[in-house]
């Protein structure tokens, strides 16, 4: 069975983390479970999870794709302001 491919613009850090977050929910683990999934730390998650502007890329890389996500990158046309 394939989901329906999530497609949404994420403008700051915090938008990332209460997506992540939800998803971890709907898995029904706790932090401390995906963390050791992700293999990183519990901080890390939650950190990540609550926005934290500043992280290690490659690490929420990591989790990000643990969970089925990637990131896709694309030029902003002009004319979208």
């Amino acid at each position: 069975m394939h989901e329906k491919p999530i497609g949404i613009i994420i403008k700051e850090p915090k938008e990332i983390g209460l997506l992540l977050r939800r998803i971890r929910k709907e898995a029904k683990l706790t932090q401390q479970e995906a963390a050791a999934m992700c293999k990183v730390g519990t901080r890390f998650l939650s950190e990540l999870e609550n926005g934290k502007q500043s992280l290690h890329l490659g690490k929420a890389l990591k989790v990000l794709q643990s969970f089925g996500l990637v990131v896709a990158l694309k030029r902003k046309d002009l004319q979208d302001g």
